[in-house]
C-alpha cells in the first residue's frame, strides 16, 4: 500500500472517530485538476520529424478534450529544426491549421527563421512569431505555464 493511501485511510479513521460521516465516494482519490480550473501549457517542438509534430498535436487535442478547450491555453513554440513543419509546404500543415483556435497558438522562433533564411512569406499564414523560442518557453514557464516536450 502506498503512503498516500495510508494517509487517507488514517484521516478517514480519525474523522469516523469524531462521529463524522464519510461516504465511500469521498474517500476515493480525487483527480488533481478540476474541469473549471484554468490550465496553461507551453509545448516545445524543436525536431523536424513529422511524427513528433503529430504527437505534439495529438497531445494538444487530448489536453483540450480532457480538460475542456475553454479551460486550456496552449502555445506550441517551434524553433531549430522544428521550424520546418511551420512552412507553407509542410506535411502537417492541415493538422497545424486545425489545431489553431481561440485557446491555442502556434509560434515560430524568429531567430531560427533568420538563421535558416526564412521569411514570413515562407510560413503558414495563421501562425504567430516570437523573437526567441527558448526565451518564449522560459517566460511562459515563469508565468505559470506547464512545460511539455513530446
Amino acid at each position: 500500500m502506498g503512503a498516500n493511501f495510508k494517509s487517507k485511510f488514517l484521516i478517514l479513521i480519525l474523522l469516523a472517530s469524531f462521529g463524522m460521516q464519510v461516504h465511500a465516494a469521498d474517500a476515493a482519490v480525487a483527480p488533481t485538476t478540476q474541469a473549471s480550473a484554468r490550465h496553461k501549457v507551453v509545448v516545445q517542438v524543436s525536431e523536424s520529424d513529422p511524427k513528433k509534430w503529430e504527437l505534439a498535436l495529438n497531445n494538444v487535442r487530448n489536453l483540450q478534450v480532457d480538460l475542456g478547450q475553454a479551460n486550456t491555453d496552449i502555445e506550441i513554440v517551434a524553433y531549430g529544426p522544428g521550424i520546418g513543419m511551420l512552412k507553407s509546404d509542410s506535411v502537417v500543415a492541415q493538422r497545424i491549421h486545425d489545431a489553431l483556435g481561440e485557446h491555442t497558438a502556434i509560434v515560430a522562433c524568429e531567430n531560427t527563421m533568420r538563421a535558416q533564411r526564412l521569411t514570413k512569406a515562407d510560413m503558414l499564414p495563421s501562425i504567430g512569431y516570437v523573437p526567441s523560442g527558448v526565451v518564449e518557453i522560459m517566460r511562459r514557464q515563469e508565468s505559470g505555464y506547464t512545460y511539455l516536450r513530446p
